[in-house]
C-alpha cells in the first residue's frame, strides 16, 4: 500500500483519506461533503478529457475536479 493523491488512482481503485494538502477552505468544504480522513472511497470514472473525477464516498456519488482531487491524500486499499 502506497501514498498518492486520490487524482493517481485508476478507475475502480478503492482508498483511504489520509490528509489533504488544500487550503483551509476548500478542506472544510470538502469535510463537509464527508471526505473525512479514515473515509473509504472508490473511483468510479473519469470525463471523457479526465475532468471531473466521479467517486463513490459514503454511499453517495460526488464529482471532483482534478485540482480538488490532487489535494486529497489517499493510501491505496488492495
Amino acid at each position: 500500500m502506497s501514498a498518492q493523491t486520490l487524482a493517481g488512482l485508476g478507475v475502480g481503485a478503492r482508498g483511504k483519506i489520509t490528509g489533504f494538502s488544500l487550503t483551509p477552505e476548500l478542506k472544510q468544504r470538502l469535510m463537509e461533503l464527508g471526505l473525512t480522513k479514515g473515509t473509504e472511497c472508490r473511483v468510479l470514472r473519469f470525463a471523457p478529457l479526465g475532468d471531473p473525477v466521479e467517486i463513490l464516498v459514503r454511499e453517495y456519488h460526488l464529482s471532483l475536479r482534478i485540482s480538488e482531487a490532487k489535494g486529497i491524500l489517499i493510501q491505496e486499499l488492495v
